[in-house]
């Protein structure tokens, strides 16, 4: 349903589903193109209750009232709807950015939420325009992550804006990938630390084994497994920052002869590990690189060895969008499930075991986005960079992919490999 309130209040109200979109034509007539077709994407909603305020004052009604909590998209610069219809999800976003829209109660989970439900951002992508192609293809042509220096820069753009900016939504241990709750109460920091406890029960470290972790970050992982399970290890990152804060939390944890972090390439890694790790890295790799990457963890795993990857995955034909590859991350591509496991086959690598922790990383994301709101102010202080378009960026960014793990097509997975035919480990999973 859909109806119109103008300022004067006059109201035109709907009845079936077709009807319900003749009405909305007929409504919406009178508007520009880029407006008529904004609200022709919102008719699709049929449970759940939208209002939109045009900067004209004009009030429009989609969904049906009651249907679940009313959401409230105020337009503050008519621009927001041109760039829409030249650019469609990115202009969407990068008019958030612009601060031309929000939502009353900032409450965007829910509002990216209702337009996957309602298959607003499937009929929206749909739509292909020539500026959008254009768009596309410079910025993948760009970042294409097949070259090492194209991945260093790809990483450099969104891991390295300083320590201190991560240091105001992460946790103590400076975890920046999904979490895993066992009970509704738990922190952050309780998350990260039983994913890292998962994660080695999986790999069953040992005392004296070796362990090497493939986009290490700050070192969360390796210091987790090197205090609980006595393990040597070595970090792998592109990011100097990220390098030089996990080298200090090590030596301050007094690991300094057990943990080194190199700054380097994946493919440029050499020697034989008894363990492989590889945390929220494998979406930089590019699908190009997918059988580089299972290959490398191939010759860099002892006979035996066993290893953990844990990625973001995807059910969408669409890897990243225009907008994540354009601000976010570029060069990324999340995976789909077969295409991971026919790598890791054609690698001679076994699948043991495998999870999915899609709701774990909805939680996690939820976190971040409410300490990001928490420190905003000092966030804003530490640098110009860090201005009131970069945060309404990296609130809809996390917003986003809340959304995204609640109610959309990404799932976050773990799977447990190991190298040789015969694999002698048990998986001491459950939590005591």
């Amino acid at each position: 349903m859909a109806r119109i309130d103008t300022p004067e209040q006059s109201s035109l109200n709907s009845g079936g589903e077709s009807s319900g979109n003749e009405d909305v034509k007929k409504s919406i007539s009178h508007l520009p193109a880029g407006e008529r077709y904004l609200y022709q994407l919102f008719s699709l909603i049929e449970t759940g209750d939208l209002t939109v305020t045009n900067p004209r004052g004009e009030v429009f009604h989609f969904g049906t009232v009651g249907t679940s909590s009313p959401l409230h998209l105020i337009v503050h610069n008519p621009d927001t709807y041109d760039r829409i219809l030249a650019f469609g999800t990115l202009g969407f976003c990068e008019a958030y950015m612009e601060g031309w829209w929000d939502e009353a109660n900032h409450n965007l989970v829910e509002l990216i939420g209702l337009f996957y439900r309602s298959n607003v951002y499937a009929k929206a992508r749909n739509k292909i325009t020539l500026p959008l192609i254009l768009k596309v293809i410079t910025q993948r042509l760009r970042t294409l992550p097949i070259l090492i220096q194209n991945s260093r820069r790809n990483v450099q753009h969104h891991y390295d804006l300083g320590n201190e900016f991560y240091q105001h939504f992460l946790d103590p241990t400076m975890t920046y990938s999904c979490g895993y709750r066992l009970q509704e109460s738990d922190s952050l920091e309780q998350m990260q630390l039983q994913k890292y406890e998962l994660t080695c029960r999986k790999l069953a470290l040992r005392p004296g084994e070796s362990l090497i972790d493939i986009g290490c970050g700050w070192g969360g992982m390796l210091i987790y497994a090197a205090e609980h399970y006595g393990i040597s290890g070595t970090g792998i990152t592109l990011s100097e920052p990220q390098a030089r804060l996990a080298q200090e939390r090590i030596e301050q944890k007094g690991l300094s002869d057990r943990i080194k972090i190199i700054i380097a390439d994946y493919r440029e890694i050499q020697g034989q590990y008894d363990k492989f790790v590889s945390i929220g890295m494998f979406e930089h790799v590019g699908k190009g690189n997918f059988a580089t990457f299972m290959r490398k963890a191939f010759e860099l795993l002892t006979p035996n060895g066993v290893g953990v990857l844990h990625t973001i995955v995807t059910q969408s034909n669409e890897r990243n969008g225009a907008w994540v590859d354009k601000y976010i991350f570029p060069g990324g591509y999340a995976p789909q499930l077969h295409e991971i496991t026919q790598e890791l086959w054609a690698a001679k690598l076994t699948i043991a075991h495998c999870e999915n922790l899609k709701p774990h990383y909805a939680e996690t994301m939820k976190r971040w986005s409410q300490n990001l709101t928490s420190n905003r102010t000092k966030i804003a202080s530490l640098d110009p960079i860090y201005d009131e378009r970069f945060l309404r960026m990296w609130y809809l960014y996390l917003q986003s992919f809340e959304a995204s793990f609640r109610y959309g097509g990404l799932h976050v997975y773990q799977l447990l490999f190991y190298k040789g035919k015969e694999w002698k480990l048990a998986i001491p999973l459950a939590f005591s």
